[in-house]
């Protein structure tokens, strides 16, 4: 069975009047778009006497849905990224009452696994900056002491976009890693930034502390220190 179309209600962009009352309901207004008809305000499409629930809460917005027996998508234009975006839904105000009751009463509940799924999350973020900071020892065994957890704790930051967060990274590639560490080596051993900020661009400032990136990594993969790099 076709699964059935979800009522839409926009929220306006533009002047537009109702196709069946012929009220202007200006710009902002709550409409949905009715065929031939075009545009209706809510009370003329009989939504109007649902209420409003804002996206945000999705056990509450679960809920409220499964008790309301009439439901409306509410979608707003966004300039930004030229798409409709979803604002939340318009339910029946017994079904969110209900919901809103279904929720209070299970909290704590749901406060403890969120507790539980925090930790787990935590340990197992940590076990992964290990794990990445033990291959850099393996790889660099000439690496300084406490330099694998920064450069691990760099790379692997949540959310950042880094080479630790890549797939290939998160199967400790000999690869990734590596370019973990000449990053690190780059920003932290070299003028690097220095260039940076005296207008060079990035290709430019990188040719420049090659050799020096080089020499040190060739000192971090022996596992005898030889010392620290001297300063250009």
């Amino acid at each position: 069975m076709k699964k059935k179309e979800e009522l839409k209600v926009f929220i306006s962009s533009s002047d537009s009047s109702c196709g069946e009352c012929g009220e202007n309901v200006g710009c902002g207004a709550w409409i949905t778009l009715a065929g031939e008809e075009g545009a209706l305000c809510l009370s003329c499409a009989d939504l109007d006497h649902l209420v409003f629930l804002p996206s945000g809460d999705a056990a509450l917005t679960r809920r409220a849905r499964k008790y309301s027996t009439l439901t409306a998508v509410v979608l707003k234009w966004t300039r930004a990224r030229k798409r409709y975006e979803r604002q939340g839904l318009l339910v029946q105000a017994q079904a969110l009452e209900q919901a809103e009751k279904d929720c209070l009463a299970d909290v704590e509940v749901r406060e403890r696994r969120r507790a539980r799924e925090a930790i787990r999350r935590e340990h197992l973020d940590r076990d992964y900056l290990n794990r990445f900071a033990m291959r850099v020892c393996e790889l660099f065994p000439g690496c300084p002491a406490g330099r694998d957890a920064v450069i691990a704790e760099h790379a692997c930051l949540k959310f950042s976009g880094r080479i630790g967060r890549s797939a290939w990274a998160k199967r400790f590639d000999e690869g990734a890693v590596r370019l973990a560490v000449v990053a690190h080596i780059r920003h932290v051993e070299t003028p690097y930034d220095e260039l940076l900020m005296m207008g060079h661009d990035r290709g430019e400032a990188r040719n420049i502390v090659t050799d020096k990136v080089d020499r040190i990594l060739e000192q971090w993969e022996s596992p005898v220190t030889t010392g620290p790099i001297e300063p250009d």
